[in-house]
């Protein structure tokens, strides 16, 4: 047995029925979720309950997230979209004229994840523009939160029915 045929038994390039891109989603989106615009969410729960010395941290916190947010958006955002729309551009060719399977689990993966990053520059930019503190700030953070959540599932779910789908249908027991 060769090493290239050992490595790829061990890494299966069959995205949707191996085990470690289940996990790697799973991954991903739990910490999408928990990072709310840089912030671990825990901080900000322990400001809504908590007040003083931890909302100050929380405030210190999120202003500096905001500002590096919107630093580098306005100093390579333009870049940094062309780059993502060409990948994104790549990712549909192979994944929807090539079908390779690889590069279908990536586009299920990276296109909410971009919905997610244009969230978290709309928050960023809303939190500045109200001067958002205290009660306020911790709103927003939690909406943008419960909106990561929900872009999760959708993703979760959408990428679920199609991994079936592609299991059942299009890979080994399909015809």
């Amino acid at each position: 047995m060769d090493l290239y045929q050992t490595l790829f038994e061990v890494i299966d390039m069959r995205s949707f029925s191996n085990l470690w891109f289940w996990i790697a989603v799973a991954v991903i989106w739990s910490s999408a979720s928990h990072w709310v615009i840089g912030v671990p969410y825990d901080m900000v729960l322990r400001a809504r309950r908590h007040g003083d010395e931890a909302l100050t941290d929380l405030e210190d916190m999120v202003r500096i997230n905001v500002n590096r947010i919107l630093y580098i958006a306005q100093v390579s955002g333009l870049w940094i979209l062309g780059f993502t729309c060409f990948f994104m551009t790549i990712l549909v060719m192979l994944a929807v004229f090539y079908s390779f399977e690889f590069a279908q689990a990536l586009l299920l993966l990276a296109v909410p994840l971009s919905f997610v990053a244009l969230l978290s520059l709309s928050t960023a930019q809303r939190i500045r523009d109200e001067g958002a503190t205290e009660a306020l700030l911790i709103k927003r953070l939690m909406r943008h939160r419960i909106q990561t959540q929900i872009i999760g599932m959708v993703a979760i779910f959408v990428t679920a029915m199609f991994g079936m789908y592609q299991n059942l249908y299009v890979g080994p027991f399909g015809s």
